[in-house]
Protein backbone atom coordinates (compact mmCIF):
# COMPACT_ATOMS: atom_id res chain seq x y z
CA UNK A 1 0.00 0.00 0.00
CA UNK A 2 1.00 3.63 -1.02
CA UNK A 3 1.44 5.60 2.41
CA UNK A 4 -0.64 9.08 2.68
CA UNK A 5 0.34 12.01 4.48
CA UNK A 6 -0.89 15.82 4.97
CA UNK A 7 0.96 19.01 3.64
CA UNK A 8 -0.86 21.68 5.57
CA UNK A 9 -0.34 25.90 5.26
CA UNK A 10 -2.30 26.53 7.77
CA UNK A 11 -4.32 28.65 5.40
CA UNK A 12 -5.73 32.22 6.58
CA UNK A 13 -8.83 32.93 4.24
CA UNK A 14 -10.48 36.08 3.64
CA UNK A 15 -12.83 37.19 6.39
CA UNK A 16 -10.31 34.92 8.95
CA UNK A 17 -8.00 35.39 11.16
CA UNK A 18 -4.21 33.68 11.92
CA UNK A 19 -6.12 31.89 15.39
CA UNK A 20 -9.14 30.71 13.50
CA UNK A 21 -6.30 29.29 10.93
CA UNK A 22 -4.13 27.77 13.55
CA UNK A 23 -7.24 26.03 15.31
CA UNK A 24 -8.42 24.95 11.93
CA UNK A 25 -4.89 23.22 11.59
CA UNK A 26 -4.74 21.20 14.80
CA UNK A 27 -8.38 19.95 14.18
CA UNK A 28 -7.42 18.68 10.57
CA UNK A 29 -3.84 17.12 12.01
CA UNK A 30 -6.75 15.51 14.12
CA UNK A 31 -8.98 14.52 11.29
CA UNK A 32 -5.85 12.79 9.44
CA UNK A 33 -5.04 11.11 12.47
CA UNK A 34 -8.37 9.65 12.46
CA UNK A 35 -8.11 8.55 8.98
CA UNK A 36 -5.10 6.79 9.00
CA UNK A 37 -2.85 9.27 7.21
CA UNK A 38 0.58 8.91 8.38
CA UNK A 39 2.00 12.27 8.67
CA UNK A 40 1.10 15.94 8.86
CA UNK A 41 3.80 18.45 7.73
CA UNK A 42 3.85 22.04 8.31
CA UNK A 43 5.58 24.61 5.89
CA UNK A 44 7.97 27.94 6.97
CA UNK A 45 6.92 30.21 4.70
CA UNK A 46 7.14 34.59 5.59
CA UNK A 47 5.65 37.48 5.01
CA UNK A 48 3.05 35.78 3.26
CA UNK A 49 -1.02 37.21 4.20
CA UNK A 50 -2.61 33.94 3.27
CA UNK A 51 -0.30 31.45 5.36
CA UNK A 52 -0.35 30.88 9.29
CA UNK A 53 2.63 29.13 9.68
CA UNK A 54 5.54 30.76 9.59
CA UNK A 55 6.90 29.58 13.46
CA UNK A 56 7.06 26.17 12.46
CA UNK A 57 8.71 24.49 14.92
CA UNK A 58 6.29 26.25 17.34
CA UNK A 59 3.06 25.07 15.35
CA UNK A 60 4.42 21.26 15.26
CA UNK A 61 4.80 21.45 18.96
CA UNK A 62 1.14 22.25 19.05
CA UNK A 63 -0.42 20.09 16.35
CA UNK A 64 1.99 17.06 18.35
CA UNK A 65 0.63 18.05 21.72
CA UNK A 66 -3.04 17.53 20.49
CA UNK A 67 -2.80 14.64 18.65
CA UNK A 68 -1.36 10.94 20.31
CA UNK A 69 -0.19 8.83 16.61
CA UNK A 70 0.44 11.06 13.91
CA UNK A 71 3.88 11.74 12.82
CA UNK A 72 4.38 15.81 13.20
CA UNK A 73 7.25 17.20 10.87
CA UNK A 74 8.24 19.94 8.52
CA UNK A 75 7.85 20.09 5.41
CA UNK A 76 10.05 22.05 5.47
CA UNK A 77 12.42 24.03 7.55
CA UNK A 78 13.87 26.48 5.37
CA UNK A 79 17.66 26.03 6.67
CA UNK A 80 19.23 29.10 4.66
CA UNK A 81 16.62 31.26 7.18
CA UNK A 82 18.67 29.66 10.49
CA UNK A 83 21.57 28.58 12.18
CA UNK A 84 21.89 24.56 12.11
CA UNK A 85 22.37 24.59 16.50
CA UNK A 86 19.35 26.33 16.49
CA UNK A 87 17.22 23.81 14.84
CA UNK A 88 18.57 21.07 16.07
CA UNK A 89 18.04 22.09 19.69
CA UNK A 90 14.12 23.12 18.68
CA UNK A 91 13.55 19.55 16.96
CA UNK A 92 15.61 17.97 19.58
CA UNK A 93 12.81 19.30 22.14
CA UNK A 94 10.42 18.58 19.90
CA UNK A 95 11.73 14.55 19.89
CA UNK A 96 11.92 14.91 23.30
CA UNK A 97 8.64 15.76 23.91
CA UNK A 98 7.00 13.70 20.99
CA UNK A 99 9.04 10.74 20.90
CA UNK A 100 9.19 8.61 17.71
CA UNK A 101 6.85 11.05 16.18
CA UNK A 102 8.62 14.36 14.44
CA UNK A 103 10.13 14.65 11.00
CA UNK A 104 12.22 17.44 9.72
CA UNK A 105 12.15 18.35 6.41
CA UNK A 106 14.56 20.32 4.72
CA UNK A 107 14.75 22.89 1.81
CA UNK A 108 17.24 25.21 0.34
CA UNK A 109 15.18 28.13 -0.48
CA UNK A 110 14.19 31.42 1.57
CA UNK A 111 10.22 30.58 1.70
CA UNK A 112 9.85 33.99 1.27
CA UNK A 113 10.73 37.23 -1.40
CA UNK A 114 14.69 38.33 -0.97
CA UNK A 115 14.02 41.53 1.51
CA UNK A 116 12.46 39.23 3.61
CA UNK A 117 15.14 36.92 3.93
CA UNK A 118 17.51 39.72 4.64
CA UNK A 119 14.82 40.84 7.64
CA UNK A 120 15.20 37.10 8.50
CA UNK A 121 18.76 36.45 8.49
CA UNK A 122 20.50 39.85 8.39
CA UNK A 123 22.76 39.15 6.01
CA UNK A 124 22.31 36.76 2.61
CA UNK A 125 25.91 35.48 3.34
CA UNK A 126 24.96 31.86 4.07
CA UNK A 127 22.19 30.86 2.13
CA UNK A 128 21.66 28.19 -0.63
CA UNK A 129 25.08 27.43 -1.81
CA UNK A 130 25.95 26.30 1.69
CA UNK A 131 22.92 24.02 2.22
CA UNK A 132 24.46 20.52 1.98
CA UNK A 133 27.36 21.64 4.58
CA UNK A 134 24.33 23.26 6.94
CA UNK A 135 22.07 20.52 6.55
CA UNK A 136 25.46 17.83 7.18
CA UNK A 137 26.27 19.96 10.42
CA UNK A 138 22.78 19.80 11.35
CA UNK A 139 22.69 15.97 11.52
CA UNK A 140 25.66 16.14 13.80
CA UNK A 141 24.29 17.56 16.08
CA UNK A 142 21.78 14.48 16.37
CA UNK A 143 24.42 11.88 16.80
CA UNK A 144 25.38 10.80 20.71
CA UNK A 145 27.68 13.73 21.74
CA UNK A 146 31.49 12.76 21.91
CA UNK A 147 34.36 13.39 24.24
CA UNK A 148 35.68 16.75 23.70
CA UNK A 149 32.63 17.77 21.87
CA UNK A 150 32.64 21.95 22.76
CA UNK A 151 28.84 22.45 21.11
CA UNK A 152 26.35 20.02 21.31
CA UNK A 153 22.59 20.60 20.69
CA UNK A 154 20.52 19.96 24.45
CA UNK A 155 18.28 18.53 23.87
CA UNK A 156 19.29 16.73 19.75
CA UNK A 157 22.35 14.46 20.63
CA UNK A 158 21.17 11.30 20.55
CA UNK A 159 17.60 11.88 19.74
CA UNK A 160 15.67 10.05 16.57
CA UNK A 161 14.88 13.02 14.41
CA UNK A 162 14.31 11.32 10.52
CA UNK A 163 15.75 14.14 8.21
CA UNK A 164 14.49 14.61 4.67
CA UNK A 165 15.61 16.76 1.70
CA UNK A 166 13.12 18.55 0.11
CA UNK A 167 13.00 20.14 -3.53
CA UNK A 168 11.71 21.09 -6.42
CA UNK A 169 14.92 20.51 -8.87
CA UNK A 170 17.78 17.82 -9.56
CA UNK A 171 19.68 19.58 -6.68
CA UNK A 172 17.91 18.09 -4.27
CA UNK A 173 17.68 14.80 -5.49
CA UNK A 174 21.32 14.62 -5.97
CA UNK A 175 22.01 15.71 -2.43
CA UNK A 176 19.28 13.18 -0.72
CA UNK A 177 20.67 10.42 -2.82
CA UNK A 178 24.91 11.52 -1.90
CA UNK A 179 23.64 11.48 1.54
CA UNK A 180 21.24 8.65 1.87
CA UNK A 181 18.13 10.32 2.85
CA UNK A 182 14.35 10.15 2.00
CA UNK A 183 13.68 12.27 -0.76
CA UNK A 184 10.23 14.63 -1.21
CA UNK A 185 9.57 16.37 -4.23
CA UNK A 186 7.72 19.38 -4.73
CA UNK A 187 5.49 18.27 -7.71
CA UNK A 188 1.62 20.09 -6.04
CA UNK A 189 3.21 23.37 -7.21
CA UNK A 190 6.53 22.53 -9.07
CA UNK A 191 5.93 19.64 -12.03
CA UNK A 192 8.53 20.89 -14.69
CA UNK A 193 11.59 18.06 -13.36
CA UNK A 194 9.61 15.29 -11.55
CA UNK A 195 10.27 12.55 -13.74
CA UNK A 196 14.06 13.92 -13.88
CA UNK A 197 14.67 14.42 -10.56
CA UNK A 198 12.57 10.61 -9.26
CA UNK A 199 15.12 9.22 -11.68
CA UNK A 200 18.11 10.71 -10.74
CA UNK A 201 17.43 10.35 -6.82
CA UNK A 202 16.67 6.23 -7.19
CA UNK A 203 19.63 5.85 -9.69
CA UNK A 204 22.38 8.18 -7.39
CA UNK A 205 21.10 6.71 -4.06
CA UNK A 206 24.20 5.86 -1.68
CA UNK A 207 22.71 3.69 1.47
CA UNK A 208 23.97 5.09 4.29
CA UNK A 209 23.08 4.63 8.60
CA UNK A 210 19.20 6.29 7.42
CA UNK A 211 18.45 4.62 4.85
CA UNK A 212 18.98 1.45 2.97
CA UNK A 213 17.15 1.81 -0.36
CA UNK A 214 15.52 4.95 -1.51
CA UNK A 215 12.34 6.76 -0.32
CA UNK A 216 10.59 9.18 -2.66
CA UNK A 217 7.91 11.23 -1.57
CA UNK A 218 5.82 12.90 -4.22
CA UNK A 219 3.35 15.96 -3.31
CA UNK A 220 -0.18 16.58 -5.16
CA UNK A 221 -2.83 18.54 -5.01
CA UNK A 222 -6.12 17.18 -4.32
CA UNK A 223 -9.74 18.56 -3.90
CA UNK A 224 -12.38 16.01 -3.41
CA UNK A 225 -15.93 16.31 -3.22
CA UNK A 226 -19.13 14.77 -3.65
CA UNK A 227 -19.38 16.04 -7.77
CA UNK A 228 -16.89 16.65 -10.17
CA UNK A 229 -18.45 20.39 -10.27
CA UNK A 230 -18.52 21.15 -6.56
CA UNK A 231 -14.71 19.70 -6.26
CA UNK A 232 -13.65 22.01 -9.48
CA UNK A 233 -15.45 24.90 -7.59
CA UNK A 234 -13.63 24.40 -4.61
CA UNK A 235 -10.09 24.45 -6.45
CA UNK A 236 -10.73 27.96 -7.98
CA UNK A 237 -9.27 28.87 -4.13
CA UNK A 238 -6.23 27.86 -5.29
CA UNK A 239 -5.97 29.01 -8.72
CA UNK A 240 -6.99 32.52 -7.32
CA UNK A 241 -4.41 32.29 -4.72
CA UNK A 242 -1.65 31.27 -7.10
CA UNK A 243 -2.63 34.15 -9.91
CA UNK A 244 -2.28 36.44 -7.18
CA UNK A 245 0.82 35.69 -6.03
CA UNK A 246 2.52 35.34 -8.87
CA UNK A 247 1.52 38.74 -9.83
CA UNK A 248 2.54 40.57 -6.72
CA UNK A 249 -0.76 40.18 -5.26
CA UNK A 250 -0.17 37.78 -2.47
CA UNK A 251 -3.13 37.66 -0.51
CA UNK A 252 -5.52 35.56 2.05
CA UNK A 253 -7.05 32.50 0.01
CA UNK A 254 -10.32 33.75 -1.70
CA UNK A 255 -13.56 32.23 -1.53
CA UNK A 256 -14.74 29.55 -4.42
CA UNK A 257 -15.35 31.75 -7.94
CA UNK A 258 -17.43 30.11 -10.94
CA UNK A 259 -15.68 30.32 -13.87
CA UNK A 260 -12.34 31.97 -12.81
CA UNK A 261 -10.03 29.53 -14.75
CA UNK A 262 -12.06 30.16 -18.29
CA UNK A 263 -11.87 33.97 -17.71
CA UNK A 264 -8.17 34.17 -17.50
CA UNK A 265 -5.82 35.46 -20.32
CA UNK A 266 -4.60 32.75 -22.39
CA UNK A 267 -0.63 33.48 -20.33
CA UNK A 268 -2.41 33.22 -17.24
CA UNK A 269 -4.17 30.01 -17.72
CA UNK A 270 -1.03 28.14 -19.77
CA UNK A 271 0.96 29.34 -16.13
CA UNK A 272 -1.75 27.34 -13.70
CA UNK A 273 -2.38 24.24 -15.89
CA UNK A 274 1.83 23.72 -15.80
CA UNK A 275 2.27 24.44 -12.38
CA UNK A 276 -0.53 22.85 -10.88
CA UNK A 277 -0.30 20.17 -13.43
CA UNK A 278 -0.05 17.68 -10.40
CA UNK A 279 -3.80 18.31 -8.96
CA UNK A 280 -6.23 15.51 -9.10
CA UNK A 281 -9.91 16.87 -8.73
CA UNK A 282 -13.06 15.70 -8.18
CA UNK A 283 -15.70 13.41 -6.78
CA UNK A 284 -14.86 10.02 -5.53
CA UNK A 285 -14.32 7.95 -8.42
CA UNK A 286 -12.56 10.74 -10.30
CA UNK A 287 -10.01 11.05 -7.41
CA UNK A 288 -9.97 7.11 -7.13
CA UNK A 289 -8.57 6.93 -10.65
CA UNK A 290 -6.77 10.37 -10.04
CA UNK A 291 -4.64 9.01 -8.04
CA UNK A 292 -4.59 5.58 -8.69
CA UNK A 293 -2.86 7.14 -12.32
CA UNK A 294 -0.15 9.47 -10.38
CA UNK A 295 1.18 6.69 -8.79
CA UNK A 296 1.15 4.19 -11.94
CA UNK A 297 3.21 6.98 -13.78
CA UNK A 298 5.23 8.26 -11.08
CA UNK A 299 5.76 5.25 -8.29
CA UNK A 300 6.27 7.23 -5.52
CA UNK A 301 7.38 5.19 -2.31
CA UNK A 302 4.58 7.72 -0.09
CA UNK A 303 2.43 10.84 -1.15
CA UNK A 304 1.65 13.64 0.52
CA UNK A 305 -1.69 15.73 -0.48
CA UNK A 306 -2.71 18.95 0.26
CA UNK A 307 -5.77 20.73 -0.12
CA UNK A 308 -5.94 24.50 -0.32
CA UNK A 309 -9.97 25.07 0.16
CA UNK A 310 -11.59 27.62 1.56
CA UNK A 311 -14.29 25.97 3.64
CA UNK A 312 -12.83 24.23 6.48
CA UNK A 313 -15.90 21.62 6.55
CA UNK A 314 -15.51 21.32 3.08
CA UNK A 315 -11.50 20.94 3.34
CA UNK A 316 -12.45 17.88 6.20
CA UNK A 317 -14.65 16.17 3.72
CA UNK A 318 -11.97 16.56 1.04
CA UNK A 319 -9.33 14.63 3.03
CA UNK A 320 -12.01 12.31 3.81
CA UNK A 321 -12.51 11.50 0.39
CA UNK A 322 -8.88 11.38 -0.44
CA UNK A 323 -8.60 8.97 2.15
CA UNK A 324 -11.06 6.66 1.32
CA UNK A 325 -9.55 6.75 -2.50
CA UNK A 326 -5.93 5.83 -0.90
CA UNK A 327 -6.79 2.70 0.95
CA UNK A 328 -6.88 0.74 -1.96
CA UNK A 329 -3.16 2.23 -3.39
CA UNK A 330 -0.90 -0.65 -4.34
CA UNK A 331 2.70 0.21 -5.09
CA UNK A 332 3.70 0.66 -8.95
CA UNK A 333 7.47 1.77 -8.73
Amino acid sequence: MIPLSVLDLSPIVEGGDVGQSLRNTLDLARHAEALGYRRFWLAEHHNMPGIASAATAVLIGHVAAGTTTIRVGAGGIMLPNHAPLVIAEQFGTLAALHPGRIDLGLGRAPGTDQLTAMALRRNLDAGADTFPQDVVELMSYFRPAEPGQRVRAIPGASLDVPVWILGSSLFGAQLAALLGLPYAFASHFAPAELATASALYRERFQPSEHLDKPCLMLALNVVAAETDAEARLLFTSLQQAFVNLRTGRAGPLPPPREGFAEGLDPGARAMLEHALACSVVGSPETVAVGLEAFVARNGPDELIVTAQVFDHAARLRSFEITAAAGRSLAGAA
